[in-house]
């Protein structure tokens, strides 16, 4: 499902990553792991194509996508959800969700947002709340709802560690 091979990512002249290969395959689970400041986050962000990479390639279901726009790899069906949640703060439950439905049609909008209330039934209660207002596992709740709006068939999480400390989210991702 997903191919990176020999990628190399700069910040200016600092070598980020070196050669970094690894692939997905449909339905299995992978995890990036190494220290603080390993370059886990630069390569989500290269595979989703918030950042280039100078060297090698990256290969959704069978498509180059090292030098496509981030919403067309959104709209391939490759999310990501980053570190930090990056949630929009000012607006409501709701409209964060109507965010991630941007690569979609407002057709069939409203059955995806009750898909992500049945998973994440607290987001139901705040969906008029503004986001900057939810507790931490809420603002998390909501940062992955507004992913699986977009239907993908790869879902990225960056920094999960707020998964080892509580094992809330899984009871809702199965």
């Amino acid at each position: 499902m997903l191919s990176v091979s020999g990628i190399n990512v700069y910040y200016g002249n600092i070598h980020a990553i070196k050669d970094i290969s690894f692939e997905v395959a449909e339905g299995e689970v992978v995890t990036l792991i190494g220290a603080n400041g390993a370059g886990k986050s630069t390569i989500l962000k290269t595979v989703s194509g918030l950042l280039r990479s100078k060297t090698g390639s990256v290969t959704f279901s069978g498509e180059d996508i090292g030098h496509t726009a981030p919403h067309a790899i959104v709209k391939r069906g490759l999310a990501h959800v980053p570190e930090g949640r990056r949630i929009f703060l000012q607006m409501s439950v709701l409209e964060n969700l109507e965010m991630g439905n941007y690569t979609k049609s407002a057709v069939g909008m409203n059955e995806r947002i009750e898909q992500v209330y049945e998973r994440f039934p607290r987001l139901k209660e705040r969906r008029k709340q503004f986001a900057g207002t939810l507790s931490g596992g809420e603002q998390q709740m909501l940062a992955i709802g507004r992913a699986l709006m977009s239907q993908p068939k790869l879902l990225m999480l960056d920094d999960p560690r707020w998964a080892s400390r509580r094992c809330w989210w899984s009871r809702y991702l199965a």
